[in-house]
């Protein structure tokens, strides 16, 4: 997953759920994400980190995957929604800052250099 503006890599090994239960699923009992681990909830306006373990950073897409809205650090027990959003990508926590992602951002699935 990179970001077209400023062509980093947000990510080599960004699954996608594009169906009900991966999407219900998400990251639900995992211990956290890895370097160059992420989450793309497709179809998707909210999400919840209730029974995670472990802080994540959101990037709410609109449909051609431009950035409407970014949340960093996001903790346990938390939601997080934007209208108008029609995916979710999830990152480890820090990343949307180390990428220096911002609103209007596009991001496109592409193979990091």
């Amino acid at each position: 997953m990179v970001d077209v503006r400023n062509q980093r890599c947000l990510g080599d090994r960004v699954e996608r759920a594009d169906r009900f239960l991966p999407r219900l699923q998400g990251l639900l009992g995992r211990q956290g994400l890895g370097e160059g681990e992420g989450l793309i909830l497709e179809d998707c306006a909210s999400v919840h980190t209730w029974f995670m373990r472990f802080p994540i950073d959101l990037c709410f897409l609109g449909a051609g995957h431009e950035v409407l809205r970014t949340l960093e650090n996001l903790g346990p027990w938390r939601m997080a929604s934007a209208l108008g959003a029609r995916a979710v990508l999830e990152l480890p926590a820090g990343r949307i800052r180390d990428c220096e992602i911002r609103e209007g951002d596009r991001l496109e699935v592409l193979a990091c250099a």
